[in-house]
């Protein structure tokens, strides 16, 4: 036993605690003394009495069994403040449980407390009016990501093994990439996301931001299948850390493009470098045939930006305009252009947008298995932010002007796999000035058990920290 939190991944804790090496109650303990001196800013929230409660008698046969886990503050507990990380709710009170975090419990996990996010999820890092700014544990003085930066920081940074997150945009891959993480964005539906759910624009997955390539497969082995409150969520798939392992000869000459910028970034020399050694060891480990085809996505423009702003108006109510001042810059500016401008005609334009992304996915996966990229065009940013648009010397609003104000640059890698619905992970390969850079690979639908054994032999082969260097482990 050390003053410090498990230094290893979920599994490996649970396996510990089968052992009689630690128990629960002394893991719990030692994270929470941990998140109290972390300066990272990773926690919004701590419900240290019913943690104790559930460490105390935590069934270490269960999948999760005494882990302390960490939910990010978009995702509903019931009991817990749920203020989407805004002032408009700093004083609301959850009413139920996300399916999400109920089978987490139900898998024995102890539920530690909230972590922060972005406002609303809007933004790719983390600094809210309501709970300041958090931190990168690898660089304080960089950005952990968004919108699961406080999952990301609390992972990365030595507090807790393993913690939820979702994934919009991005809020799941960009942030395990600026810190160092696995983090799968699955197929649409995979883990449901209900109750009450919105479903509007069919982007948004949740999940889980990991230190390995098996914790994230257990967290869908307890985590996905169909949930009556969700419609949308899909049949539930066994086996997913089983399979870890098992799939080489599945993977062998499998086509694989790799695309660093997708056709439509702009990425920092250095990175894309890393990024494509990465990727050749990738294709010459797996076994994959590497193949030339031409990879072009298409930048999200104005209007779909704007119909992403449907759920937000509809959870604001007629909270707005009134509301306006509470809100963050980014999401004041959003909703009040849609509410000005969002109309049948931006609808219309926004729909053969998501038509056009489908194809351009769909055509592509026709002739590959894979796609690889970078996770983010450069590594992380001040972590207050905002957004950077410039990479190196690059002025990107010089050169693009508004259609790269309105797509942004920092989530361009990420979006595409959520516009089309299909599976993408992100895993660490290198660090450029000392911070993390991620590697994604995009897939078919429902073939996340592949993403996950390519992610398994990147991770055999080119091992990366468990956690940043100096963190509390």
């Amino acid at each position: 036993m050390t003053d410090h939190p498990w230094p290893g991944d979920a599994c490996s804790l649970v396996d510990a605690m089968r052992a009689g090496e630690i128990t629960p109650t002394e893991a719990l303990e030692l994270t929470l003394g941990a998140v109290e001196r972390s300066a990272l800013n990773a926690f919004s929230y701590l419900d240290t009495d019913a943690a104790r409660a559930t460490a105390a008698a935590a069934d270490t046969a269960l999948p999760f069994g005494g882990v302390p886990v960490a939910v990010k503050e978009l995702e509903p507990v019931a009991g817990w403040p749920y203020t989407e990380a805004s002032l408009v709710h700093a004083d609301r009170v959850a009413e139920f449980t996300s399916t999400q975090v109920e089978r987490l419990r139900a898998a024995g996990a102890v539920l530690v407390g909230q972590t922060t996010s972005s406002e609303f999820g809007g933004v790719n890092y983390t600094s809210t009016k309501l709970h300041g700014t958090t931190r990168n544990p690898w660089d304080p003085s960089r950005t952990p990501g968004g919108s699961s930066g406080g999952s990301a920081a609390a992972v990365a940074g030595g507090l807790v093994p393993i913690a939820s997150g979702g994934d919009g945009g991005g809020s799941i891959r960009i942030p395990s990439g600026y810190s160092g993480l696995v983090g799968l964005k699955s197929t649409y539906g995979r883990i449901p996301k209900g109750p009450k759910v919105h479903q509007n624009p069919h982007t948004v997955t949740v999940g889980c931001v990991s230190r390995s390539v098996r914790d994230t497969a257990r967290w869908f082995d307890v985590c996905n299948g169909y949930d009556p409150h969700d419609t949308l969520s899909l049949p539930r798939v066994d086996g997913w850390e089983r399979g870890l392992g098992t799939l080489g000869e599945a993977l062998r000459g499998r086509r694989v493009a790799v695309a660093v910028d997708l056709g439509v970034a702009v990425v920092h020399p250095s990175v894309a470098a890393l990024v494509r050694s990465g990727a050749e060891a990738l294709v010459a480990d797996a076994g994959l045939a590497r193949v030339d085809v031409p990879v072009e996505f298409p930048p999200a423009l104005l209007e779909w930006a704007m119909s992403n702003l449907v759920t937000l108006a509809a959870d604001l109510g007629d909270r707005y305009p009134a509301c306006e001042g509470d809100l963050t810059l980014e999401v004041m500016l959003g909703i009040n252009i849609a509410a000005h401008h969002y109309d049948l005609d931006m609808a219309a334009a926004a729909e053969r947008f998501r038509v056009e992304m489908h194809e351009v996915m769909a055509r592509l996966l026709d002739e590959v298995d894979f796609v690889i990229a970078a996770t983010n065009p450069d590594v992380a940013f001040a972590a207050e932010g905002p957004v950077p648009m410039t990479v190196g010397d690059r002025d990107l609003l010089a050169e693009f002007g508004d259609v790269m104000r309105a797509g942004g640059n920092t989530g361009i890698l990420t979006m595409p796999a959520n516009f089309a619905g299909n599976p993408a992970i992100s895993v660490p390969v290198g660090t450029v000035v000392g911070l993390p850079v991620g590697m994604q690979v995009i897939g078919r639908h429902h073939e996340e058990p592949l993403l996950l054994e390519l992610a398994h032999v990147v991770e055999r082969e080119r091992p990366w920290p468990l956690v940043a260097p100096g963190a509390p482990c």
